[in-house]
């Protein structure tokens, strides 16, 4: 039988996700899966691009500190270096009723593409007051709910300056704080158009990406930027009619080369998030490499899917019946991903964006 989105599903305690980061950053848990039977030279026996589910050891109860211990010398870790902008703007009907309006990227000639609520508010020629001399104007209605609109009175860049906040995921149930500016970026951050962290990413310090340099891994950056589709569930049994949300990246030449040369040296290459693992695989040339450059990918990754670049994945714990659970089931095989679920449940690991992680070997 064809899979269908009920078979993503979990029981998570409410709980067990994440509300606020770490006490300190690079303290999270990390669950350590093997998804493939491995010789005792250390050599893989099975094709570990085919996701297949094979009798695997049990997953192991780690620190993310023990990362370094975990990747071999001459391997190849490919973060993402985007940074989340303060998209979402809080303000005012004519009404005065509340509305809100999240800014996702330029659409040109000073406007943007827009989501927000209620849709009402945001119908075309109405405003909504931000407070602070500033406006936001819909333009017009776009597919899938977006909206093209332009800020008054301000710049949006200016706008998310003044009166911007932090976009949270809406699992997160408070408003942001000022060390969520902090702990909602990576430390790598560096050009800002993502509403959403490569969360990923969130569990490196400085002083570990130090020490994995030391140890010899090679260590790349990509940006991709992470939108609101993310957050958006599968609702349809069918995940194949699931309208994939499109997200920009932009892979510099030097990661390619560097795929290239750890491919060259019998290295493997590893993949910090989903986000990566994305734009890796929409990239990929038929020989293991990538093509470098701008893109947009709107693949959607499922078990069956044949991995052609990413050999290894460290990411978050995600949602029940989501694409990006989807894409670690295709990578570690669904029945090997679900018992490492349910394990990180009875360890009570933290789940979601501020949780802890997971690497698959």
């Amino acid at each position: 039988m064809p899979l269908r989105t009920s078979d993503f599903d979990y029981e998570l305690p409410r709980e067990l996700i994440a509300q606020s980061p770490s006490a300190i950053r690079g303290e999270s848990r990390l669950l350590v899966v093997r998804r493939t039977d491995r010789r005792t030279d250390g050599q893989t026996v099975e094709t570990p691009s085919a996701g297949a589910d094979r009798p695997t050891a049990r997953p192991t109860d780690r620190r993310f500190s023990d990362l370094p211990a975990l990747i071999p010398e001459g391997d190849l870790l490919i973060l993402n270096s985007t940074k989340v902008r303060h998209a979402r703007l809080l303000g005012r009907r004519a009404s005065g009723a509340p509305a809100e309006v999240l800014l996702l990227h330029p659409a040109g000639e000073d406007t943007w593409v827009a989501m927000g609520k209620p849709g009402s508010a945001l119908k075309p020629g109405k405003r909504i007051d931000l407070g602070s001399g500033i406006a936001i104007e819909t333009i017009e209605e776009l597919p899938d709910g977006y909206r093209r609109v332009r800020c008054i009175g301000a710049s949006a860049e200016e706008a998310m300056d003044r009166v911007g906040r932090l976009p949270l995921p809406p699992y997160i149930d408070r408003d942001p704080t000022p060390d969520d500016g902090l702990r909602y970026q990576t430390v790598f951050a560096e050009r800002e158009g993502s509403v959403a962290a490569p969360t990923a990413g969130l569990h490196f310090t400085p002083a570990l990406l130090g020490a994995l340099e030391s140890s010899g891994v090679r260590i790349a950056w990509l940006d991709l930027e992470v939108g609101p589709g993310t957050f958006k569930p599968v609702e349809v049994e069918d995940f194949t009619r699931h309208p994939m949300h499109p997200e920009r990246y932009d892979l510099p030449e030097s990661v390619a080369v560097a795929i290239t040369e750890t491919r060259a040296r019998g290295g493997a290459v590893w993949a910090v998030g989903t986000t990566v693992v994305r734009a890796l695989e929409s990239a990929a040339n038929p020989v293991g490499g990538v093509v470098p450059g701008a893109g947009e990918t709107r693949l959607m990754i499922t078990p069956g899917y044949r991995f052609r670049v990413v050999d290894r994945l460290l990411t978050n714990f995600h949602l029940p019946r989501s694409t990006l659970l989807m894409l670690v089931a295709a990578f570690a095989g669904l029945e090997t991903t679900l018992a490492a679920y349910r394990m990180a449940v009875e360890l009570r690991f933290r789940f979601y964006s501020y949780g802890d992680a997971m690497v698959v070997l």
